[in-house]
């Protein structure tokens, strides 16, 4: 593989168990730059767990996870904080802060990573910037508790793009959304791949997001990279295990 080929992401012979539990057995993948990587599995499977070790907020038994080509586990926490202002994380919750604005709710990252200067320059228009790329001016001095849920979900995404990331992880991005709100954000998700070039990790069990955003599918069963190929090519599997995700596609 080409210097110009390297993977973002690389994670090699990952292991995690929580006691007899063996949550991870041996888990390799390699994430390309400005891809869409989905990772499938049941509820339980250790999807979570995966996102969780690579940006070191749980720290593996055995393995190896490189950002960027480097080792993690030797940075100290100074290094782990510069390498996570440049990996957005777009929480299943949402996570805003509902006695926030919008305006606050997305100035809120830029206050612990920009400097005041920075911000008296430039925190305006970066809100606008990405208010606009999620379709949502009009809603910067309203409350979450005004916005429909695609609209927090929208918001969210937003503000894990205000510090222009060059990775971004999605977990479950469609969940609690109806049908066509959640098209609607599949779609925003490939919006901002070719906007931002982002190289993204997306957990979800939507079928029909998978199929919008996903450049390649991780089937992840028993702790293991059971399979990887597109949405396309894994719907034409034989294998049992992998045909009972899309009997309802």
């Amino acid at each position: 593989m080409s210097k110009m080929e390297a993977p973002v992401i690389e994670v090699e012979n990952l292991s995690k168990s929580f006691g007899t539990n063996r949550v991870l057995k041996n888990f390799s993948m390699k994430v390309p730059a400005g891809k869409n990587l989905v990772i499938l599995g049941k509820s339980g499977s250790g999807k979570s767990v995966l996102i969780k070790c690579i940006i070191s907020l749980m720290t593996p038994d055995d393995g190896l996870i490189k950002i960027f080509g480097e080792d993690v586990s030797t940075y100290d926490s100074d290094a782990l904080d510069k390498l996570r202002a440049r990996i957005g994380f777009l929480f299943q919750s949402n996570a805003l802060y509902d006695s926030m604005t919008v305006r606050d709710n997305l100035e809120f990252p830029l206050r612990r990573h920009w400097n005041k200067e920075q911000r008296a320059k430039s925190a305006k228009q970066a809100v606008l910037e990405v208010l606009e790329d999620v379709g949502l001016a009009h809603t910067i001095d309203m409350m979450p508790s005004e916005l429909s849920g695609g609209m927090r979900k929208r918001i969210a995404l937003a503000r894990t793009l205000i510090l222009q990331p060059q990775i971004i992880l999605y977990d479950e991005p469609t969940t609690g959304l109806d049908p066509i709100t959640g098209r609607e954000i599949s779609h925003l998700i490939l919006q901002v791949q070719k906007k931002y070039n982002a190289t993204s990790i997306i957990i979800s069990h939507d079928m029909n997001c998978i199929n919008i955003t996903s450049n390649s599918v991780i089937m992840l069963i028993d702790g293991m990279r059971y399979a990887q190929d597109t949405f396309a090519a894994l719907q034409h599997y034989d294998d049992p295990k992998i045909h009972e995700f899309f009997l309802t596609t």
